[in-house]
């Protein structure tokens, strides 16, 4: 018999000619490989980061100063509608869940998602849903009636949203936009669950299974619950607008308070559902630079799944002003009051993972100190804002506004940016650079505090958020042009931040395996990872089995099992 050879998995066949660019855009259009589907969330994501940061700039410059027309009124109500949308729901939910795909397998030691069409459907519903969002700026169409983009807040509070408020198609677009993306992200979450509880390696029982894995099937279920009352709001926000169901009209027998319940049961659990895959990331980087197993590991898992139980209670303290009763004001003071403790107990532990450690401050770690300052003051300003006399005196202020940045920037942005520098040589083979690294946290996060601490102050003076422009009469002049100049500050960093990436990824120097020392089992693998993960099956002892591979001597081990 001839002898015969068979291909290595992966392995790059010498005597094929080298795939065109139309070949090569194909296999990322077509992929059900859940490390490029992970890629193409990050890489979307990252391109509405940077649309809804221009928006952000826009929004800063006009209220810089005082009866400033540096865009109408109409104009500047479309883009606060849109970055709101486009940071929530194209930018966090994507990049958090991209990076869910991209590890989720490889930390369980899995060869894929538990179902890859689903997975692949699943993007491209939710980038469908992006680009039939900002589609609605297209003007041209005649009879389409397009050419506006959605004006109502990202918010969309009725009756804004009747068509006598509302006349042209803006509102249906982003009704249904989020109404597609929204099917997009139940199927990514879906099949979170089912990666997560059925797709472990051998030995990986629960408790051994790393804590990002852990936090993004609590934030999976919490998705499943939560994005259901958003879309039932569209779909009857669409009746209403066209076929007379009057569910939010107040004349007819309906209630905008109804619209206000089912759009906050979605939107502060939404908080979490974003927050806590920050704090997964946080669970994988901070005990890999201080040098120390986590601290507390099975407080952060019942911490975890307690935040995903308590956040669905907490929703009403949005609506401490619309007139509920004393009892209902004093459920939900005492919910987001509790909602504290799980977290608490999360700051904690990160605390004392950093004590007595042997701490690296390479770039992933910097951001995740600026995570952790940043995030306990704004759980401060929240449990202040649980407060209804307080939350009666400031809702709808600058200082909510300066507080839910703290949360989504402080916090969310501040661990996409560390989970990016971290991951980058797992996903490319090449390393960023720690010197552009190093800048864009010092230039983003000055640029931060500049902006949203004084924010804070000018909420406290009566700046009511949501508005055009202002009276020079008010006090307000300096603290607004102060926090408009640390909005540029902070576009300074993220130009660096792009500029690292698209350097880095050409000249970065080369990665290895695993350039950090780490444990999980994503690092045992190539960087970037074949399109098989393993080669064989991994066989998990500990909840670090990488770092007991290399460290048997540590005395850590036997508690660790």
């Amino acid at each position: 018999m001839a002898d015969q050879t068979f291909p290595i998995p992966g392995a790059v066949d010498a005597t094929r000619p080298r795939a065109g660019l139309l070949e090569w855009l194909h296999s990322w259009v077509v992929t059900v490989d859940h490390k490029k589907l992970g890629i193409l969330y990050i890489v979307y994501a990252i391109f509405f980061l940077l649309v809804a940061g221009a928006e952000a700039m826009a929004i800063r410059i006009q209220l810089a100063i005082p009866h400033n027309h540096f865009v109408s009124p109409e104009v500047y109500n479309e883009l606060f509608t849109m970055h709101g949308t486009t940071m929530v729901f194209l930018v966090g939910m994507p990049i958090l869940f991209g990076f869910a795909n991209y590890l989720v397998p490889l930390m369980i030691g899995a060869r894929d998602m538990a179902f890859p069409r689903l997975n692949a459907f699943s993007f491209w519903l939710t980038a469908f849903g992006g680009l039939m969002l900002y589609f609605s700026f297209i003007g041209g169409f005649g009879s389409y009636g397009v050419g506006n983009a959605p004006d109502v807040g990202w918010f969309a509070y009725a009756p804004l949203t009747a068509r006598a408020f509302s006349p042209g198609h803006s509102t249906d677009y982003w009704a249904l936009s989020l109404i597609v993306s929204g099917f997009g992200t139940l199927g990514t979450a879906i099949n979170i669950i089912a990666t997560a509880l059925s797709m472990r390696c051998k030995g990986m029982t629960l408790m051994r299974m790393p804590l990002f894995v852990w936090l993004l099937l609590v934030v999976s279920g919490m998705t499943l619950v939560t994005i259901t009352p958003l879309t039932a709001a569209q779909v009857m926000l669409l009746i209403d607008r066209y076929l007379g169901g009057h569910f939010f009209d107040a004349q007819a027998g309906g209630s905008p308070i109804v619209w206000l319940h089912f759009f906050w049961i979605f939107g502060h659990p939404e908080v979490y559902v974003l927050v806590l895959p920050a704090f997964a990331i946080a669970n994988e980087i901070i005990p890999v630079f201080s040098r120390k197993a986590i601290f507390g590991y099975p407080a952060m898992v019942a911490a975890s799944v307690g935040i995903g139980f308590v956040s669905m209670t907490v929703w009403a303290h949005h609506m401490f002003t619309v007139g509920m009763t004393a009892v209902g004001n004093a459920f939900f003071v005492l919910s987001t009051m509790l909602v504290g403790i799980p977290t608490g107990i999360k700051i904690f532990n990160w605390l004392a993972t950093l004590w007595g450690g042997k701490i690296r401050f390479a770039t992933p770690m910097l951001f995740c100190i600026g995570f952790l300052f940043q995030f306990l003051i704004a759980g401060l300003t929240g449990i202040m804002l649980s407060v209804a006399p307080w939350n009666w005196q400031l809702h709808n202020s600058y200082f909510v506004i300066a507080h839910f940045h703290y949360v989504l920037v402080g916090a969310i942005v501040f661990c996409i940016f560390a989970a990016i520098y971290y991951w980058y040589p797992k996903a490319t083979g090449r390393m960023l650079s720690e010197t552009l690294g190093k800048w864009h946290f010092w230039v983003f996060l000055i640029g931060f505090h500049i902006t949203f601490d004084t924010m804070h102050f000018v909420g406290l003076l009566g700046m009511p958020r949501s508005i055009f422009t202002y009276e020079p009469d008010r006090g307000w002049n300096t603290l607004n042009f102060i926090i408009s100049c640390g909005g540029f500050v902070q576009a300074v960093g993220v130009l660096i931040f792009a500029w690292n990436l698209v350097y880095s990824y050409r000249r970065g120097k080369a990665a290895g395996n695993d350039p950090w020392d780490a444990w999980t089992l994503e690092w045992s693998t190539s960087s970037p990872p074949p399109d098989y993960n393993f080669a064989v099956d991994p066989v998990v002892r500990s909840r670090r089995p990488l770092w007991d591979i290399k460290h048997p001597q540590d005395p850590d081990w036997k508690y660790e099992r």
